[in-house]
């Protein structure tokens, strides 16, 4: 007899996700954590000094709050608080420039000169229908309920990111959509990186890009609290290496890589399938480091200084040249960086005039190379006396993210390659893509559709097919 509807294996923004779809309905549901604290990719420790929170994963979170599930949940009203910086992104350039990305779209487009007019063409029909086409995106392949948003969205989404940088004249509004599409990282000339830039621009004029207060693990721990408000439980401390340590279950549903779903069901899988999960692909990983700091970082552009989010790369060329780098296992002494500053908003994020910051960038898969230095140097080239600020910092590289959680695959903290081929057939080419040959087991990490990103999506639609199954009465 089982003792649960439904185990979920991982903590993650999804494995939570999927928990609480399936306990609001009155499943009996667990979900199992291999590390201390539940979150994945929602965690918030003092990795530096004391006193200094610094988030270990995801930061600064759009997606969240473009999420329709999330927005059904009503986090807010479960003791999340969101909090939005005065401007949500700066891209700085040489010479004390800088592109903004405001939440005021107007005043995003009066910003970009030559290209005002072709910035409202693009992105005002997007940002008034924003909600449709999270709706439809933050989805598998299905009818689309607003097909001429999702169009229009598509239109644009399926360019390489080169080609449509190609719209816009000026080199502010190249570099701002250049930052952008880089979060996918995959090499710019490929087809459907501008879906992610696209997205991320929709993002910040329609809901912003914010950040938790207190850090990404409250995020992690209002999910928590919701599962317990529906009766479900989780359980921290529990490693899992084989599906014989899980109780008995109706459904096991998998927050985790398609490897290790692979080597933690073995037999119960068809061989076949497990190879086709072994094939799965992930790109390049990233080095991340986290900064204890005096003072705010002294971006020479006002703008630098007001924004949650920084893009230190340089212009679209520079971008483009250290995101193909990273996927052709190259290392490229000037990286694209995203700099995060969440305490330039939430002031519990570090001592009485104290700031932190949070920085990575993309390199080659498995990468073990110390990127500091030439971090530092990118944040100095846009931020001069950046150095002296610098009280403490800790840094990981892509074993060393590997090492933290299992999932990141070589340092790849996406869920895997999201190029033409496999953005459709994640993990595997199946009607489903949260099913297996087994009809007790799903998948419902980032390495499922909609992919990587704080918006729980992927465990939702997995929740869905482990619904649909029972009612079918497989």
């Amino acid at each position: 007899m089982e003792k649960y509807d439904a185990v979920i294996v991982g903590s993650g923004p999804n494995g939570l996700a999927a928990a609480i779809h399936l306990a609001r309905i009155g499943r009996k549901v667990l979900v199992l954590e291999a590390a201390d604290t539940p979150g994945g990719g929602m965690r918030t420790k003092e990795l530096t000094l004391p006193g200094f929170k610094h988030d270990v994963c995801s930061a600064v979170h759009p997606m969240a709050l473009a999420s329709p599930f999330f927005r059904d949940l009503e986090l807010e009203k479960n003791g999340l608080r969101w909090l939005h910086p005065e401007v949500p992104l700066a891209h700085p350039l040489d010479g004390g420039r800088a592109a903004v990305l405001h939440r005021d779209l107007e005043k995003t487009a009066e910003g970009l000169g030559k290209d005002a007019a072709r910035y409202r063409q693009i992105f005002e029909p997007l940002v008034s229908h924003a909600m449709n086409l999270f709706g439809d995106a933050l989805a598998p392949l299905h009818l689309p309920r607003h097909p001429l948003t999702l169009a229009r969205f598509g239109m644009g989404a399926a360019m390489p990111a080169t080609v449509f940088a190609r719209l816009f004249k000026t080199e502010e509004a190249r570099a701002l959509f250049a930052g952008n599409a880089a979060h996918g990282v995959m090499p710019l000339h490929k087809l459907l990186t501008s879906a992610v830039g696209l997205m991320l621009q929709v993002g910040a004029h329609a809901v912003g890009w914010p950040v938790a207060e207190g850090g990404s693990q409250s995020i992690a721990d209002t999910l928590v609290r919701i599962l317990q408000s529906h009766g479900g439980e989780i359980e921290c401390g529990q490693r899992i290496a084989s599906l014989d340590e899980l109780p008995p279950a109706k459904a096991y549903l998998f927050d985790i890589s398609p490897r290790n779903l692979a080597a933690i069901c073995g037999e119960a899988l068809p061989a076949g399938y497990r190879n086709r999960l072994l094939r799965y692909r992930h790109g390049p990983g990233v080095f991340k480091v986290d900064y204890a700091l005096n003072a705010p970082i002294p971006w020479a552009n006002p703008a630098c200084r007001l924004a949650g989010t920084v893009h230190v790369g340089g212009t679209f060329v520079e971008v483009a040249a250290a995101e193909k780098s990273a996927w052709d296992s190259t290392l490229y002494d000037k990286p694209f960086v995203l700099v995060a500053q969440p305490s330039r908003s939430d002031f519990t994020r570090a001592p009485h005039d104290k700031q932190v910051a949070w920085a990575y960038c993309h390199v080659p898969h498995g990468s073990t190379a110390n990127m500091l230095e030439s971090i530092n140097q990118q944040i100095e080239r846009f931020a001069p006396g950046f150095r002296d600020c610098i009280m403490a910092n800790h840094t990981m590289n892509c074993a060393e993210m590997e090492a933290y959680n299992a999932n990141y695959i070589g340092g790849d903290v996406v869920g895997g390659v999201t190029d033409l081929w496999q953005l459709f057939t994640r993990p595997v080419a199946r009607w489903s893509p949260y099913t297996t040959p087994n009809p007790k087991i799903f998948l419902c990490s980032a390495s499922t559709p909609p992919g990587g990103g704080v918006h729980g999506m992927c465990g939702y639609w997995a929740a869905e097919a482990v619904m649909k199954r029972v009612q079918r009465g497989e």
